[in-house]
């Protein structure tokens, strides 16, 4: 009991240590309590819309009978306004219901509670037809048909757009991965991201910058011509794969209520600037049973259910790019010759592929004792945590529904005799951009969100048949189509050097706060 206290009091999450229980056993009785002593005068109901933002619903602390009514069973909200074409107006009433364990205290308002929300229907069932229940009933299939429960993690990384205050500490171009202060002018911003971040959600990894840096970017969108843009990453932990689709939509809402505190803006489009490092989003994957992670066997070789895994992913990685390659732009930084995958290929540690296998702390020695010789206390157990990582989404993911796919994609390999071989066909060794044979023998991914429209059509069958409404894939395909983009990279290249530029920057800066 003793143990499990100290964890409590030494939680980072002031809610956690607030209630004196972990989220899991949160009960609408401790929020009301919590409410009544505090006191909290309104609770924000917050829940993300078709786009993936996070809208809100403030409601205020009448009285107890209120807060309970509100605890219980929501409050109405309209699923054609979140969700344009999933609900007919005539019949868009739909519950928002708060998930107790999704609870955090506002980090700028000691007298709020903001609480995540779930969607139900008029018969107070999961409503079928939302993003949010269509990642919970998928990650539920993967763990009723295979025994496994998918956990993942995210590496979201955005661009923070800067006034320029002086010319001072400069930095490069392409050169800002891991850099400090002086050589870091959002830091101040940056340290408010990793300190609310960790506090709301407990499970961030680092905060740290990444490649880009462009010292004044040119465009015609006045809240970037002229500004200093820093890239940065803020990877989370990995956590059960339905917690997660909340927690990326609360961080996105955080990153950008703390830019704008500080007078600056932040985006998350997938390219910036041309030569410029693109931001992804990462997934990083385990398989989990038991509360023990699968990935590596008894041996430390990849478990036969984990190649799996990695070959239904690849056996559906074009349409995939339909739920996490959602814009133009999000092909001009899927190009060859860059970091982000262009080809369908896997390797171990190996950046240059759609898939990967990252260096985990599974090693021969004791870290620890290698630099510290002296050191006597007993190894930490359980520090390796493999993964594997899928490379291709970016900042306009649809991240309930990539995230869903995936998960589908996952299920897919674990159950078919096929996955494993395909797998086996598709791993490679070495940097694939320097080896021209290999890299002609691999396919392609879509180079365009029309050609990603035109994979997940072909293939829409599987993700219906997964849950997948035809109204969901239908407004997945018209938001790619709109994009116009066929053809695009050969359009530019036809275009002199002044105006590709021109063109190119007003596709990557025309969805600067899409998503």
């Amino acid at each position: 009991m003793k143990d499990h206290e100290d964890v409590i009091v030494h939680d980072i999450r002031p809610l956690v240590r607030r209630l004196g229980k972990p989220p899991a056993e949160w009960q609408r009785q401790d929020l009301i309590e919590l409410c009544l002593q505090q006191p909290i005068r309104v609770v924000n109901f917050r829940y993300p819309s078709l786009d993936g933002k996070l809208r809100e619903l403030r409601l205020p602390v009448n009285d107890p009978a209120y807060l309970e009514r509100i605890l219980a069973a929501g409050e109405r909200v309209d699923g054609s306004s979140l969700f344009p074409g999933l609900f007919d107006t005539g019949k868009s009433d739909i519950y928002a219901v708060p998930v107790y364990r999704w609870a955090f205290l506002n980090p700028w308002a000691d007298d709020e509670l903001d609480i995540v929300c779930r969607f139900a229907d008029a018969q107070g069932q999961p409503c079928s037809e939302t993003p949010d229940n269509l990642l919970a009933a998928v990650a539920e299939r993967l763990r009723s048909n295979t025994g496994f429960d998918l956990e993942a993690l995210a590496e979201l990384e955005f661009y923070l757009i800067l006034d320029r205050q002086d010319d001072r500490f400069t930095g490069r171009a392409q050169r800002s991965y891991h850099q400090s202060a002086p050589y870091l002018h959002g830091r101040a911003i940056a340290d408010e991201i990793l300190r609310v971040a960790s506090e709301v959600t407990g499970m961030v990894k680092y905060c740290h910058t990444e490649v880009g840096y462009i010292d004044r970017l040119e465009s015609d969108d006045p809240e970037l011509d002229g500004k200093r843009v820093e890239q940065y990453e803020l990877e989370l932990d990995l956590m059960p794969v339905e917690d997660l689709g909340c927690w990326m939509t609360v961080i996105r809402w955080l990153v950008r209520m703390i830019a704008d505190r500080h007078g600056a803006s932040v985006t998350f489009v997938p390219k910036l600037d041309e030569g410029m490092a693109g931001s992804g989003l990462h997934l990083h994957l385990a398989l989990m049973r038991d509360g023990e992670n699968l990935i590596r066997d008894s041996a430390g070789e990849l478990s036969p259910e984990t190649v799996r895994m990695i070959g239904g992913l690849l056996g559906r990685a074009a349409p995939l790019t339909g739920f996490g390659n959602t814009v133009a732009a999000s092909y001009l930084r899927l190009v060859p010759g860059q970091e982000a995958p262009t080809r369908i290929c896997w390797g171990q540690h190996n950046r240059s592929t759609l898939i990967r296998v990252p260096l985990d702390f599974a090693t021969a020695e004791r870290m620890d004792r290698v630099m510290n010789p002296m050191e006597s206390s007993p190894y930490p157990e359980s520090l390796s945590r493999p993964t594997v990582e899928y490379r291709t989404p970016d900042g306009s993911a649809l991240s309930h529904l990539l995230l869903a796919a995936v998960t589908l994609c996952a299920q897919e390999g674990l159950t078919s005799d096929e996955a494993a071989d395909e797998a086996a066909e598709l791993e490679v060794a070495g940097d694939i951009r320097s080896q021209p044979e290999l890299l002609a023998s691999l396919d392609e991914l879509p180079i365009s969100a029309v050609a990603a429209a035109d994979s997940l059509r072909q293939e829409r069958a599987f993700f219906e048949q997964g849950g997948f409404s035809p109204l969901l894939i239908d407004s997945v395909l018209e938001k790619l189509e709109a994009e116009a983009d066929h053809g695009l990279s050969a359009r530019l290249h036809s275009l002199p050097a002044a105006e590709r530029l021109k063109e190119s920057r007003r596709l990557m800066h025309k969805d600067l706060h899409k998503h």
